[in-house]
């Protein structure tokens, strides 16, 4: 795989989602190792969206997440599953999508500069493996399409690194 990947240059965020996916399917499917993968896919998503945060949370200890690969600024280390978005899509094993994150109770300001975030869980074999949380500046800064294909794309690792 080369460095860089292709893009559409005008296109709608549906449209980036749908030329990204397979993309991100590539890079992956040449690499065993979880921690390389997460890297590439953070950086991509970076690269495509310009999101102000992007990455992952490892779930390595019982009921904590841990900070894995991710692009942007610095990032709290430690969540427990009871605090924060991430903590609650780790939890209940769903998709938190946050229009303001001020808003939502017991969020946790890594960033003062994070208004809105969707956190998309990898579940495997009943349990939360690691999170993908992504932060905009914007307020309502995602949507069901984000939501849809971030979750596809989640997909993508699930099934390469867990066999699901």
């Amino acid at each position: 795989m080369t460095e860089t990947f292709a893009l559409p240059e005008t296109a709608d965020k549906a449209e980036i989602y749908a030329a990204l996916l397979p993309q991100v399917e590539a890079v992956i499917a040449g690499e065993d190792d979880l921690i390389a993968n997460l890297a590439n896919v953070a950086a991509m998503l970076k690269a495509a969206f310009d999101f102000h945060w992007v990455g992952f949370y490892r779930a390595l200890a019982p009921e904590m997440l841990v900070l894995g690969p991710f692009q942007g600024p610095l990032a709290c280390v430690r969540i427990p599953f009871h605090k924060g978005v991430c903590g609650a899509a780790a939890r209940t094993g769903e998709t938190q999508l946050v229009p303001d994150v001020d808003a939502f109770p017991g969020h946790i300001a890594c960033s003062s500069l994070s208004r809105s975030e969707v956190v998309v869980p990898l579940v495997a074999g009943g349990e939360t493996r690691l999170v993908l949380d992504v932060d905009s500046a914007e307020l309502n800064g995602f949507d069901a399409t984000d939501r849809t294909h971030l979750e596809a794309l989640v997909g993508l690792l699930r099934a390469r690194h867990f066999g699901e």
